[in-house]
């Protein structure tokens, strides 16, 4: 990072599809080897999924998902006269939503159905609907601030 000017924080295009900057950082956290095409098509197939098995509209459903799976609380390492510390801390918004994004990708590559894009339809049903991985991902993230909460007067 230069030390004589600021960074300029780039915002991705809108998707073409919904024009929404979430789902466009959505799948840039899927896409692998930069094959953006392909991880846009699953993620479209995904919500006309999720549109069928639930009825309502896809990118609600993928909006309500985001929401639930979003962490307020997280634990950092910090280490203090040799020992270490799990510090609790309030999470960044641009965090919140970039680790929602990874944890419900994560939890859709590792579930069983055949295609990525049922996984993923699957696993946005669940979190929209406050169960799932990603969800589990979230409430022991919570647990652990929460019983480290003693510590809280080591944040810096």
């Amino acid at each position: 990072m230069s030390r004589k000017n600021n960074y300029q924080k780039r915002e991705p295009q809108p998707d073409p599809k919904y024009h929404d900057i979430t789902v466009t950082k959505f799948v840039n956290s899927m896409m692998i080897d930069g094959k953006r095409s392909i991880s846009e098509k699953v993620f479209y197939q995904a919500l006309s999924v999720a549109q069928e098995k639930t009825g309502e509209d896809g990118l609600v459903v993928f909006k309500k998902a985001m929401e639930n799976v979003k962490p307020a609380l997280e634990v950092k390492s910090r280490r203090i006269g040799g020992a270490t510390y799990q510090v609790p801390i309030e999470v960044k918004p641009v965090r919140r939503q970039s680790l929602a994004s990874r944890w419900l990708v994560e939890a859709a590559r590792k579930r069983g159905e055949k295609s990525l894009a049922e996984r993923l339809a699957a696993e946005l049903i669940e979190a929209s609907q406050g169960r799932g991985t990603s969800i589990k991902k979230r409430e022991d993230v919570h647990k652990m601030a929460e019983a480290n909460k003693a510590f809280a007067h080591f944040r810096w």
